[in-house]
């Protein structure tokens, strides 16, 4: 996206317009890369958990989606083998969920191809407007 291709000029839609050109960048880099699909949501629910082992109600409420909408995305990790999902060991109607083995490897070589992206805005940026926009973003926006 050039500066002639942005539709508006206000910050909420120049930052929404960019997040998701980053985010069709992100899952282009790996669906041409790898046999496992996986939607901007699988990401999401993947980077909840990884190296964690929470519940699944403690994800619904992490990516605000509804209960359903987590359920469902959970199903579709569980098919591709990347998450497993086990009985909580002192609440019989909470269930854990973690990534499987084949889950940890695809999240560090996604987040390996993210490096790569985040490398590239700071090359096409220059390193300090890079590191300046990384401050900006971090900082306390009192909203």
């Amino acid at each position: 996206m050039t500066p002639n291709e942005t539709s508006s000029t206000h910050l909420l839609d120049l930052l929404a317009e960019r997040h998701d050109q980053i985010r069709r960048v992100s899952e282009r880099a790996w669906n041409d890369q790898h046999d496992i699909y996986l939607s901007n949501s699988e990401w999401y629910v993947l980077a909840r958990i990884y190296n964690k082992k929470p519940t699944i109600a403690e994800v619904t409420r992490g990516i605000h989606v509804s209960r359903q909408a987590t359920h469902k995305l959970i199903k579709n990790l569980q098919t591709k083998g990347l998450v497993s999902v086990t009985d909580h060991p002192t609440s019989r109607k909470d269930k854990c969920i973690e990534l499987t083995e084949l889950g940890v490897i695809c999240y560090e070589q996604n987040e390996a191809l993210k490096a790569k992206l985040e490398q590239n805005i700071a090359n096409a940026l220059g390193e300090d407007a890079f590191k300046q926009l990384q401050k900006l973003l971090q900082s306390d926006w009192k909203l």
